[in-house]
């Protein structure tokens, strides 16, 4: 069985990101930025470690047997917090895990409720519908997005 760390994302060099950040195919479900350099990751990753200041919040690289794989967290919305992951395609299968530890991650901060937000390029999730209390359909960044919204209380890990 594959070993999953979460590391701080100081615990990782910058330029280890850029690979994964850089994916075409990962791309292709972000919201659309330009593509980052040596100097553009240190900025985004300072932005994304000050939210580690907000209670609530936790962010993380995800290493995946010894490889960088992508990185998560739990982040402030317009609503409250959200989920997000971003991860190598090489690593997707590896997602209903990573989203698991998230939700355990949310109890242990005290959270009611989480959003996590997909793009309309990605495909619909049984296990994501299964879990969400409510799906609506949401447009940020003037994109379209599919919402799931998880309830943290009633979250039963399977």
């Amino acid at each position: 069985m594959s070993e999953i760390e979460y590391l701080e994302f100081n615990q990782v060099a910058p330029e280890e990101f850029l690979p994964v950040v850089n994916e075409e195919m990962l791309r292709r479900h972000l919201v659309d930025h330009p593509l980052f350099d040596s100097s553009s990751i240190r900025e985004w990753i300072r932005e994304k470690s000050k939210s580690e200041t907000i209670p609530g919040c936790r962010v993380r690289a995800v290493i995946i047997d010894g490889a960088l794989a992508g990185w998560c967290g739990i982040l402030p919305d317009d609503t409250g917090f959200e989920i997000a992951i971003v991860i190598s395609k090489k690593f997707w299968g590896f997602g209903i895990l990573i989203f698991k530890e998230l939700m355990y991650w949310a109890k242990e901060l005290g959270h009611k409720e989480l959003v996590f937000h997909l793009l309309e390029t990605r495909a619909e999730y049984k296990f994501l519908k299964r879990k969400a209390t409510k799906v609506q359909k949401t447009e940020l960044l003037g994109r379209s997005f599919t919402t799931f919204f998880i309830s943290v209380e009633k979250w039963r890990g399977k």
